[in-house]
């Protein structure tokens, strides 16, 4: 009885002389065979460092060259590669100054009346310069608060009087 080592655990066990003929038998287990076939290799996330394997074809279609383990790990590496001025189709960031605004620790409510549903809350450029975007010269102010900015000067000096006094 023809016993021969796993080529995966070095276990011996047990093969038929017509099987070994043909090529076959060169895992103990189905586990053994599994582990056999798989040709790639165990890479390190780039962001979390945790181990996970790749096949050759992830590996070869790669084009950074780096890896990850999950979906949410390449989205955190792709924002802090493809964020606003980086990003290819940037385009003077004119309708980003919402979200630049959000990103700071500004208080989310309307300077003016103090509503706090971000729902109903636009930036609004203090300079009125929509392409100076620095987050100092961003607010908050609810729609209706920003209709009485844009239309009535009053309002808007009193406003101003108010946001530089804080």
């Amino acid at each position: 009885m023809p016993q021969i080592p796993c080529l995966i655990c070095n276990k011996d066990f047990y093969v038929k002389p017509s099987h070994q003929k043909l090529g076959w038998g060169k895992f103990c287990s189905v586990k053994c065979r599994s582990i056999g076939q798989l040709k790639g290799k165990q890479v390190h996330c780039k962001i979390c460092s945790k181990k996970t394997y790749k096949s050759p074809a992830q590996l070869k279609h790669s084009k950074s060259g780096n890896f990850f383990c999950c979906k949410s790990c390449q989205t955190k590496w792709r924002n802090t590669f493809f964020l606003e001025e980086k990003h290819p189709n940037w385009k003077t960031g004119v309708r980003t100054y919402r979200n630049i605004l959000l990103r700071t620790n500004e208080d989310r409510a309307c300077v003016s009346c103090e509503l706090r549903d971000i729902r109903l809350l636009s930036a609004h450029h203090v300079d009125h310069n929509r392409k100076n975007n620095t987050a100092s010269n961003l607010i908050w102010l609810c729609f209706n608060c920003h209709y009485l900015l844009h239309h009535d000067k009053d309002f808007e000096k009193s406003l101003l009087l108010q946001y530089t006094s804080k």
